[in-house]
């Protein structure tokens, strides 16, 4: 997997463009700066806009090459991050250490996802926020018709609002639906594709 994701980062051009996610960058402009914890931040281009917002951004992925190009974006836009690479089962963070994590088409496998996302709730404040986007179980056939929209071919590591509901039920749900958008992001998101999209808040510090 790792070697996936670094062939598709080496390449000069960014293989999902500069430019955050729109529904992230809608949302995260709602609240006051803090820290932020971004899994899968791959080439960087949503912690730099955090980044750029005045949050103290902690990247995460399993990418050596979307480092190095998170870095480079961040030198380009005057801001610095801090960039982990690594498995997200080597991740430690002290409980309650951010204020708010982004996850955006941070797909996991089946069997992990809803281990990844506890851990993740652990590391959130409780009051913290979550923004979420991501592909929906009924992303397949669009991307049958439209390879070049992306996303996974394994409809377990997509999502549904029964499962975001299960993973974060110590939440207050501000938005949770699933729509029909046109991405135009980079090479990889290109055309209409079945999303969640879910912002909440922690209410508790029990999972």
């Amino acid at each position: 997997m790792n070697q996936k994701w670094d062939n598709r980062y080496k390449i000069q051009e960014f293989a999902y463009g500069k430019e955050p996610n729109v529904f992230f960058k809608e949302w995260l402009q709602k609240f006051e700066p803090g820290s932020i914890l971004m899994p899968a931040d791959g080439e960087g281009r949503n912690g730099v806009f955090a980044a750029q917002l005045g949050w103290k951004v902690t990247s995460f992925d399993l990418s050596i090459e979307g480092q190095s190009k998170a870095i480079q974006l961040a030198k380009e836009n005057h801001v610095t991050l801090d960039y982990i690479v690594g498995n997200l089962e080597q991740l430690k963070f002290k409980k309650e250490t951010f204020d708010m994590i982004g996850l955006v088409y941070a797909h996991f496998s089946a069997e992990k996802k809803s281990v990844f996302h506890k851990k993740l709730n652990d590391y959130l404040k409780e009051g913290g926020i979550i923004i979420l986007e991501a592909f929906s179980k009924n992303h397949i056939p669009l991307r049958k018709l439209n390879p070049k929209v992306g996303g996974p071919n394994d409809i377990d590591m997509l999502y549904s609002k029964e499962e975001i509901i299960a993973d974060f039920k110590n939440y207050e749900i501000v938005v949770l639906e699933e729509e029909e958008i046109l991405l135009n992001e980079g090479k990889y998101h290109i055309g209409k594709g079945s999303v969640i999209r879910f912002v909440a808040r922690k209410l508790a510090n029990t999972y």
